[in-house]
């Protein structure tokens, strides 16, 4: 049987990258300081005014193939992960296999997932490949999440940021990736939640569970989804490790969604695990939604502190809401550089 492997990952941000010094200029009477200690988060990448989820998608994709010599008539099926699609219709990764000039035999499907879509895209890339559907499959995750917030809006702008990945994922004999273990809540819906961008408007939506401070859009109530990783995650992991016959102590790190610093110092203390072990990596780049997972794997790979002897475990978790965990062994990297 063919399994999924978790192969080379490239990375897209925009060329704008706005930094503490610059909301400091632009807004003085922010506690910018206190704001930044508790997110860990001192720059974010925005994207364009004339950029999109399928601009910033085909640019990682490009990456990818260039960068590791890929025949694009190799491509199976692209996965494409992002709740800010340029269009409602028709898909994005339509217009992504159309620019990269992929087979039309290539299949493409768009997938509405933030914090958890990362893991999500590996699982429906793993039945792909079991399944005999398909061998090679590009699974990108494009956010602007940017174009949801108002410039005045203290909570999120700090925290949010634009990017784009691109993983290949392929066909391989060796067991590195699963199991999976998910769940759902959809009575959590809103708490992050963006109005008026849907077919059901603002005045027929759900309502949010406070009052709305500022004028994006996007609406978060952080103080829940802190409250609500801290109770879904801590027995995600403990059915995962039963699910794999294994215990704590045998994963050696865990790579979870970089929502912000306080959020992952709480679920790391929830877990009884060493800081050591989850590595926070978001203060240049923020929190990219459904790609601060894969730009994590690609950041410890490039340092050597992941390789084929370390059990790793992946958890996403956040709106939706919706969370998911895989275990992992990182056997594409090893004697490799992944610095696109």
């Amino acid at each position: 049987m063919n399994y999924a492997q978790i192969g080379p990952i490239a990375v897209y941000l925009p060329e704008k990258c706005e930094t503490i010094d610059d909301l400091k200029l632009e807004h003085p009477e922010w506690e910018l300081d206190e704001i930044c200690a508790k997110t860990g988060i001192y720059a974010r990448y925005v994207s364009a005014p004339d950029e999109f989820a399928s601009d910033m998608a085909y640019k990682a994709a490009s990456k990818l193939i260039d960068g590791y010599d890929i025949d694009p008539k190799s491509i199976d099926f692209i996965l494409l992960c992002t709740q800010s699609p340029d269009y409602p219709i028709p898909t994005t990764a339509c217009l992504v296999q159309h620019r990269l000039g992929l087979r039309v035999e290539c299949g493409a499907l768009d997938f509405n997932l933030g914090c958890s879509g990362y893991v999500y895209g590996l699982s429906l890339a793993d039945g792909l490949i079991r399944g005999g559907i398909a061998k090679r499959i590009i699974l990108i995750t494009a956010e602007t999440y940017t174009k949801y917030i108002d410039s005045g809006d203290r909570s999120l702008r700090t925290i949010f940021s634009d990017a784009a990945t691109a993983t290949l994922i392929e066909a391989s004999e060796q067991h590195s990736l699963g199991p999976f273990l998910f769940g759902t809540d959809g009575e959590g819906a809103d708490t992050l939640i963006a109005y008026g961008k849907g077919m059901r408007p603002e005045s027929l939506s759900l309502k949010p569970r406070h009052r709305r401070r500022w004028k994006s859009s996007l609406y978060m109530d952080g103080a829940e989804l802190m409250s609500f990783t801290n109770s879904k995650i801590p027995p995600l992991v403990a059915q995962l490790l039963d699910k794999a016959n294994i215990t704590k102590d045998d994963v050696n790190i865990f790579l979870m969604h970089q929502a912000t610093k306080k959020m992952l110092q709480s679920l790391t203390s929830s877990l009884g695990i060493p800081p050591e072990k989850a590595p926070i990596r978001m203060e240049h780049i923020g929190n990219t939604v459904s790609s601060t997972i894969p730009i994590l794997i690609r950041e410890l790979r490039e340092s050597g502190e992941l390789n084929p002897e370390k059990k790793a475990m992946m958890l996403g978790f956040g709106v939706g809401l919706s969370w998911g965990g895989v275990l992992w062994k990182d056997s594409w990297s090893a004697g490799r550089s992944d610095r696109l």
